[in-house]
């Protein structure tokens, strides 16, 4: 697992004397650190988490999920999906999101240029590499009807963890992606993609991907951990979006397996989408958590109607950068 974050000096900006521990809480990526992610490692290298009275330790899921571990309460914070805790809690399983990390979804089915994949309609004939979830053959089919398309002319394929450009390599035609960083990264690679985005195609799935999520039990017993978490990890953001070179810098010295040119270039394409037109970085409406869970019902993605309400908190959330 990836350790990191936290200053472990057991001080606080107001107890310079070391006299109070710092709470310690964990947060679990959803996959490798990218930019998606970039706001917790700065707020861990600023001493924002400190200042908070937070130690704070960011972990990879291993083979256990995010969602799992925060809804045991193995981790209390995780980065997660909006179309994963609407499925969760039509199980009963109480993950809760608390921030949008992104405001719009910028993912989207991309193909290599020559394909001449530039529509849903363009999809049959075609393989799809994906990770074998219902929802991705329910998408498909979703947009592709608007164009009079067969999603069961499409070859759906499992690819497992296999990227992208692997993927393209081993005869797959297109796949599901974050612009932000795939994308950024086949610019870099001078390898020219077509994109078919979503939000194109439906303002349902217009959904919040990735998002910060906790569980019922951290809400109703430690709602100022929440606060003070989600106070530093603003600031975080804040940051990436006003100076994202900077925040760039940041997140390759505390990962430095990352490529620093794709970092920098990604960086500098989200940091206008974590806010975008929101009133404050993390912001979440209900229409947007009813318009989704309703496509996914009327998909057969779920055995229940979702009761939005609970599903998302905007609580938590500081009014304003200075609070």
């Amino acid at each position: 697992m990836l350790a990191a974050c936290g200053n472990n000096d057991n001080k606080t900006s107001d107890n310079p004397d070391g006299q109070q521990d710092l709470e310690k809480v964990t947060v679990v990526l959803d996959w490798t650190p990218n930019t998606n992610h970039t706001g917790l490692y700065v707020a861990a290298d600023k001493g924002y988490f400190e200042e908070e009275g937070l130690d704070v330790n960011i972990i990879m899921p291993g083979e256990a999920g995010a969602d799992q571990l925060v809804a045991s309460g193995q981790a209390e914070f995780a980065v997660s999906y909006q179309e994963s805790i609407t499925e969760a809690r039509i199980q009963d399983i109480p993950i809760v999101s608390i921030a949008a990390i992104i405001q719009h979804n910028t993912s989207g089915f991309a193909s290599v240029k020559g394909k001449n994949i530039t529509s849903p309609k363009d999809f049959e004939g075609k393989s799809y590499g994906g990770w074998g979830a219902p929802l991705e053959k329910a998408v498909l089919d979703s947009i592709m009807k608007q164009e009079n398309a067969d999603v069961e002319q499409v070859e759906i394929v499992n690819i497992g963890d296999s990227d992208f450009f692997t993927a393209m390599e081993q005869g797959i035609d297109f796949a599901w992606i974050y612009y932000g960083w795939t994308g950024i990264e086949a610019e870099l690679r001078n390898e020219p993609i077509n994109m078919v985005y979503l939000t194109d195609y439906s303002e349902k799935l217009d959904y919040y991907t990735p998002v910060l999520a906790t569980n019922e039990k951290m809400i109703e017993e430690n709602p100022e951990t929440i606060k003070k978490f989600l106070k530093a990890v603003s600031k975080g953001y804040q940051l990436a979006i006003d100076n994202p070179e900077e925040a760039a810098d940041i997140l390759i010295a505390e990962v430095p397996d990352l490529d620093p040119e794709l970092v920098k270039a990604s960086q500098v394409w989200l940091a206008s989408k974590y806010q975008d037109d929101a009133a404050r970085w993390g912001e979440q409406k209900l229409e947007v958590w009813d318009n989704y869970a309703a496509w996914m019902y009327d998909n057969g993605l779920l055995d229940a109607e979702l009761d939005s309400e609970h599903a998302f908190t905007n609580e938590f959330l500081p009014e304003s950068e200075e609070e």
